[in-house]
């Protein structure tokens, strides 16, 4: 999803994590109606990835603790007990992929964590409960160019390994042609371009810019 500033895509996105409440119309999330439930309720079904690397993982605590944390969120794990159940070499297993040298540093406050290493790990818990919904909202903003696209990457792979359905907010629009099947332009609240498959495949930056001042 796109759009120029205040067109209406946190809203959206807000509308539908529950951060905001519906005017009219109805939600639904995998057959549920979820258009007046609490933030609570809906977190069963769906996962958000923040802009903020820190708003997604608790910095206190360490890396297998907010693992846990997540794993607790699925009904699999005891924060207090997770050392006792062999989870180190599990989590261990669970962040090699990400190729951050998170693997070994399970014990490090995640507050002392680089961005992009934090928001690594907060897609990660994010998704371990392969949510019906997985949003983000412009959740490679805040990094470096050569760490988003690293970021970027891993959120490829990990949605098409788990086949997620996914919303992604972004003001790129390189990332906005080359990822998902399906591309929204929203603007002054109205959806003002709605494309998928070949014929997002087809569009070209220059056209899809040209539409901002139109």
């Amino acid at each position: 999803m796109i759009g120029n500033n205040g067109a209406g895509k946190s809203t959206l996105l807000n509308t539908i994590a529950g951060t905001l409440p519906a005017d009219a119309g109805e939600l639904t999330l995998a057959g549920h109606k979820i258009t007046r439930k609490p933030i609570a309720y809906r977190s069963r079904w769906l996962s958000r990835v923040f802009q903020d690397p820190k708003m997604g993982t608790a910095g206190e605590l360490s890396v297998a603790e907010n693992l846990t944390l997540a794993a607790q969120h699925t009904g699999s794990m005891s924060l207090k007990r997770y050392r006792h159940h062999g989870q180190t070499a599990a989590y261990q297993e669970l962040l090699r992929p990400l190729n951050m040298g998170l693997e070994n540093r399970l014990t490090t406050q995640v507050k002392y964590l680089s961005g992009g290493q934090r928001q690594a790990l907060s897609l990660l818990m994010a998704t371990l409960s392969q949510p019906e919904l997985l949003l983000l909202d412009e959740h490679t903003a805040a990094l470096d160019p050569q760490t988003s696209q690293k970021v970027m990457d891993l959120t490829q792979t990990i949605v098409e390994q788990n086949h997620l359905t996914t919303m992604m907010i972004t003001h790129k629009m390189s990332d906005a042609l080359k990822y998902g099947n399906r591309l929204v332009m929203v603007q002054d609240g109205q959806i003002k371009l709605d494309v998928r498959d070949e014929e997002k495949q087809n569009l070209r930056q220059e056209e899809l810019l040209s539409l901002f001042s139109e």
